[in-house]
C-alpha cells in the first residue's frame, strides 16, 4: 500500500488519504490540492486518494526552463511512477483534462484504468480562444488577482457566493496567493493546449466519462458532448444547476458522479482490474 499523508514526489507536494485502488485527482489553473478537500472524504473510503499541486501551484515550484502542456503530463507520470500506483484512475478538473488527455494518448497502453474529464474545454473557437487571451494579457498587465471577480462570476452561482462567502474567501485567497509569474505560465498554457489534444483523443482505451457544469459558461456542455464523442466508448455527464466549480458549490454531485464511474470499473482487491 502506498504510504498515506504528505510528501515530496518527483519534486511535488503530494498528499497520498485511503486504501484500495488509486485514484489520481488533477487540480485547475489558480488551485491546488486542497480544490480537491470535499470530495477525499467521499472517495477515500473505498479508494487510495493521491492529490497533487501541478507545476507552478501551491507547494510545488515552477521547473526552469521551458514548460509545456507535456511537462505537466510527465509530472503525472512522474508522479505516478514515484509512488508506484500501476494502474490508476486520472481525474482531471479543467487544465487537469488537457493534462490528463496528453498522459491517456501517450500512455494509451494500459497505464490508466479510467478516466474521468471534469469542467474541461475542447476545440475551442476563434471567439473563445480570443476571451481567455485576453484574460491571459489582462493576468500579465494587472496581475493575477484582476481576473478574481470575472472569474468567480464564471465559476460559483450568485446564491452559492451569497450563502457561502466563505468559500468564495478561500479561493480569492488561494488566486491571490499564487506566483504571477508560475501563473501566467501555467495560464498561457492552458490557453494554447487545444492543439495538442483536438483530434488526437481517439487513442484514448480506457473508460472515460467526461462531465460539466450545466451553466458553465466556459467548458460548455457542448464541449463535454464533443469530447465524449471524440473518445470511444466515453459517456457524458452535465451536472445540472452548476458552473465551473462544481467540487465546491455541488460537492454532493461531484462525488455521486465519480463514486457511480469508479464503482463501476473492474477492480481485483487493492488493484484495478
Amino acid at each position: 500500500m502506498t504510504m498515506q499523508g504528505e510528501r515530496t514526489v518527483a519534486g511535488s507536494r503530494v498528499v497520498v488519504e485511503g486504501s484500495g485502488p488509486p485514484v489520481v485527482l488533477i487540480h485547475g489553473v489558480g488551485a491546488d490540492l486542497h480544490m480537491w478537500d470535499e470530495q477525499v472524504p467521499a472517495l477515500a473510503r473505498r479508494f487510495t486518494v493521491v492529490r497533487y499541486d501541478t507545476l507552478g501551484h501551491g507547494a510545488t515550484p515552477m521547473p526552469q526552463g521551458e514548460v509545456t502542456l507535456a511537462s505537466y503530463a510527465r509530472q503525472l507520470a512522474d508522479i505516478a511512477g514515484g509512488l508506484e500506483l500501476g494502474r490508476f484512475v486520472a481525474v482531471g478538473f479543467s487544465m487537469g483534462v488537457p493534462i490528463s488527455q496528453l498522459f491517456a494518448i501517450d500512455h494509451a497502453k494500459g497505464a490508466l484504468a479510467g478516466l474521468v474529464l471534469m469542467n474541461g474545454v475542447y476545440d475551442r473557437t476563434p471567439e473563445q480562444l480570443a476571451a481567455i487571451r485576453g484574460r491571459v494579457a489582462q493576468a500579465r498587465a494587472d496581475g493575477n488577482f484582476a481576473l478574481a471577480d470575472a472569474a468567480l462570476d464564471r465559476w460559483l452561482s450568485p446564491a452559492f457566493r451569497a450563502a457561502r462567502p466563505d468559500v468564495e474567501a478561500r479561493i480569492r485567497k488561494r488566486l491571490a496567493e499564487n506566483d504571477p509569474a508560475s501563473f501566467i505560465t501555467a495560464y498561457d498554457i492552458f490557453a494554447e493546449a487545444d492543439p495538442w489534444v483536438v483530434g488526437r483523443l481517439g487513442a484514448i482505451a480506457c473508460p472515460t466519462m467526461v462531465t460539466t457544469g450545466e451553466d458553465d459558461q466556459g467548458s460548455t456542455p457542448a464541449m463535454t458532448r464533443a469530447m465524449a464523442a471524440a473518445i470511444p466508448g466515453a459517456q457524458s455527464r452535465i451536472m445540472p444547476g452548476l458552473r465551473h466549480m462544481p467540487t465546491a458549490e455541488g460537492p454532493e454531485v461531484v462525488n455521486r458522479l465519480l463514486l457511480d464511474f469508479l464503482e463501476g470499473l473492474p477492480r481485483n482487491g487493492d488493484t484495478w482490474a
